[in-house]
Order: structure tokens, then C-alpha cells, then sequence
């Protein structure tokens, strides 16, 4: 089984998204770091690598520290919002020192609300000439990250219908429901969505997803919000299978921890729940920017969730 470590090599970005949960600060990550922490997930026993920001391809030293990872014996993969890869000689270059899957940020195929959300009018002309020069690199693996909020929340499927028929190299999606507690009210009040608001969508696009043979994730989405497809679960995959994660991140403290703790907030409607041992609850945030009165009880099956998990490994 892969067990992929997360490192934070810059927190420089050339986006500004309105949701930033790793706002931009002056941290790089030098090499000769890189190298220790690096040697720190192997003896933990890590496989892999995911390598991601701030925007990881504006760091100096990002090719010599895949270099080094490959060197190790790690498979690496790369966290990018797309914008410096829609040059074709730089993605050749990621691809040739050994990058060998990359989860590129969309949020929305409609280019004004993408170009709002990440504060860059271009962001999805970028995105668009990346997956253009992707499509030339049959041995690579492409998957979309998406952020849910406010303004894409109308149109999930809308966003999964356009990329598998116009980018059909792409064979998974994850939605990660918005991590809120940096921002401010009046940002929150703009780009939060309600757990209701996204929900039809949601299960839209996991359907569409389904009928066309590709595989997805969903993170901090309740288990009463994923009818029919809760094995997707982030979370409840890790609780499931008494998962861990290791994380290295540029902030002040310059931390390296391992997240063992899966579960978020739980609440009366929890109790009730067939599903509430394996479900992480509802991520309030410090700030409490989502509703609690939204979760209900659901009374499906805890095993067949688990049996559907321990069948679909991806």
C-alpha cells in the first residue's frame, strides 16, 4: 500500500485565492532541509512524496529536491495550481526529473469565476494550456483538485462534464469542502458554502463521474452529504483503515507532524447515525463557520460502507 508524506517546499504563490488555507509568507524550503526531512518520511516509512505550496513550482530548488526524492527511491507526485506549467518546456522538465502524478487546482470552468476566486483574470487560460500540454505525456497521471464554495457550487457536474470530455487523460477528481478559518467574515460570508447548497451537485457529479469509469475523493463532507458514494470519503477511508499522514509545513514553527486524528465535530444528530464511528463529523473551524442544524442521521449500513472501501483501494 503507498503512503505518500506531504511537503510544503515554498509558501510563494502566484495566485491569491480568496480561500487559501496556506496563505503566502517569505518561507522556501532549502535543499539541504528538504534532504533531512525528506530521510525523516522514509524511516517513517513512507513511499512517496507529494509536493505542494504555496505553488511548488516557484521554488528554486524544486528540481533538485524530485532529484533527490527519486534518488531515494520515492515516488513523487505535485500539488500545482497550473499557471507556470502551461509552459510546455517547464512541464517537460517536472516530467523528466521524475514527477509522476500532478493534482491541479480547478475551480471552476466558467474563466470569471475562476479567474475571481484565485485573483488571476488568466488563471483558467493557464489551466487549459496546461492540460493541453499534459495531453501530449501518456505516462503520467493528471487528477483535478477542486475546492467547493459559494460560487462553484451551482455547477460541480457542470466542471466534471467539460473536463472529462475536453481532457479525457484525466482519471480522478477530489473535492475538498473549504477550510475557512483564515478568513475573515465578510470573505466567509462570500466564498462558504452551506452543506444543502452543494449537495444535489455534488452527488451530480460523483454519478457523472461513476458513468464514466473515473475514480473521485471527498474531503470534510459529512457521510449524510455523500448518499450512495460515502466509500469516497477521505476521512472515513483513513478511520477505516487506521490510516496515518505525515505533513511537513512551512509556517513559523517550521512543523513536521504526523495527523492520526481523523474525526472533526460531532453533534446531537451524530448520535442517531449508523454511520457515526466511521464518519469525521462536520469541520467547524475555530471560527464555527458551518451550521450544525444542517447534519441528519443517515441509517445505512457500516459495513457495507467498510466492505465498499476495502474493495476500491483508489
Amino acid at each position: 500500500m503507498s503512503n505518500y508524506a506531504y511537503l510544503q517546499v515554498t509558501r510563494e504563490c502566484n495566485q491569491d485565492c480568496l480561500f487559501c488555507s496556506n496563505p503566502s509568507n517569505d518561507h522556501c524550503l532549502n535543499l539541504d532541509n528538504a534532504k533531512k526531512i525528506i530521510n525523516r518520511f522514509i524511516d517513517d516509512g513512507c513511499n512517496g512524496v507529494i509536493l505542494t505550496g504555496g505553488e511548488p513550482t516557484t521554488s528554486s530548488n524544486l528540481f533538485e529536491i524530485i532529484d533527490y526524492a527519486k534518488r531515494k527511491k520515492l515516488d513523487v507526485k505535485i500539488i500545482t495550481n497550473g499557471q507556470m506549467l502551461s509552459d510546455d518546456k517547464l512541464l517537460d522538465k517536472v516530467i523528466e526529473c521524475g514527477v509522476s502524478t500532478f493534482h491541479v487546482s480547478v475551480y471552476s470552468v466558467k474563466s470569471e469565476i475562476q479567474g475571481f476566486l484565485s485573483k488571476k483574470s488568466d488563471s483558467l487560460e493557464n489551466i487549459m494550456k496546461t492540460f493541453r500540454n499534459m495531453a501530449k505525456h501518456r505516462d503520467i497521471l493528471v487528477t483535478v483538485n477542486t475546492v467547493i464554495n459559494k460560487l462553484n457550487q451551482d455547477h460541480l457536474s457542470h466542471n466534471v462534464d467539460y473536463l472529462v470530455k475536453n481532457f479525457p487523460f484525466i482519471r480522478h477528481f477530489v473535492w475538498n469542502n473549504i477550510d475557512a478559518q483564515n478568513l475573515n467574515s465578510q470573505t466567509r460570508e462570500e466564498v462558504v458554502a452551506k452543506l444543502n447548497g452543494f449537495y444535489l451537485e455534488l452527488k451530480k457529479a460523483t454519478d457523472l463521474l461513476k458513468k464514466n469509469a473515473r475514480t473521485f475523493r471527498v474531503e470534510r463532507v459529512p457521510l449524510c452529504y455523500m448518499p450512495g458514494f460515502e466509500y469516497a470519503s477521505t476521512e472515513t477511508r483513513k478511520i477505516v483503515k487506521n490510516e496515518d499522514r505525515k505533513i511537513f509545513f512551512l509556517d513559523n514553527e517550521r512543523k513536521y507532524f504526523n495527523d492520526t486524528e481523523w474525526y472533526y465535530d460531532k453533534f446531537e444528530a451524530c448520535k442517531k447515525c449508523f454511520l457515526n464511528k466511521i464518519c469525521a463529523g462536520l469541520y467547524m473551524g475555530k471560527k464555527g463557520y458551518n451550521d450544525k442544524n444542517e447534519l441528519f442521521p443517515v441509517f445505512v449500513s457500516e459495513e457495507g460502507v467498510k466492505n465498499k472501501i476495502k474493495m476500491n483501494e483508489r
